[in-house]
């Protein structure tokens, strides 16, 4: 049975910190708040804990996951980045904004897309998750946290705990949480000399990068 563990937004403790990092350990799965919505994570080496993750959300292998990075040298090691599309990342992130890249040999290939060898890759601007980030000390696997037939996330930690007590281990409370999902952008055609598509518009301005 889930959780809550509430980790104040200004002064993340420590303690508490340790305690979600221990459960991801674990191999177990978390909600947790971040710069855009309410996302599902896990270990990233974990398959049963990734398993688990598309299970809630009814996912299939096709579905892009996203690698939540503490910053850009930690995604950079997670896929192929050329300098045009670095000058991209750099002035969007930290923010909530997720990057198609092609993933590199880090990157367990089946987490990647099945034909295209793509992963989702961000830098939130997240107090709290970027402190869980840090202890933790690798990137977490991610997604939205959209249940089956819905079209919003879940944005309310009680609820969150009221639905799915049984299927994750914990849910962060810290503070307020926008609602709104990430904007999504494929840097992939820039490999070609196209230009970057923009495939979601949603919390992070696409003028911000040209788009």
């Amino acid at each position: 049975m889930a959780f809550l563990l509430n980790i104040h937004p200004d002064d993340p403790q420590p303690r508490l910190l340790r305690q979600a990092a221990e459960l991801l350990r674990k191999g177990e799965v978390l909600a947790v708040p971040t710069d855009s919505s309410y996302a599902l994570v896990c270990h990233l080496d974990d398959k049963a804990a990734s398993d688990q993750l598309r299970r809630i959300r009814q996912m299939d292998d096709k579905h892009l996951l996203t690698l939540l990075c503490r910053d850009l040298s930690e995604l950079s090691s997670y896929a192929r980045v050329d300098n045009r599309q670095f000058r991209l990342l750099k002035q969007a992130t930290p923010g909530p904004f997720v990057f198609v890249l092609e993933a590199s040999k880090e990157v367990p290939r089946r987490l990647s897309h099945p034909s295209r060898k793509t992963i989702g890759l961000r830098v939130p601007a997240h107090k709290t998750l970027l402190a869980l980030l840090e202890e933790h000390g690798a990137p977490l696997l991610s997604a939205s946290l959209i249940l089956p037939g819905e079209e919003d996330p879940l944005n309310d930690p009680d609820e969150i705990m009221d639905r799915l007590e049984h299927q994750v281990a914990a849910v962060v409370a810290s503070g307020s949480c926008p609602l709104q999902p990430t904007t999504v952008v494929d840097l992939t055609p820039m490999d070609q000399g196209e230009a970057p598509e923009l495939i979601r518009h949603g919390a992070g301005d696409p003028a911000l990068l040209g788009l």
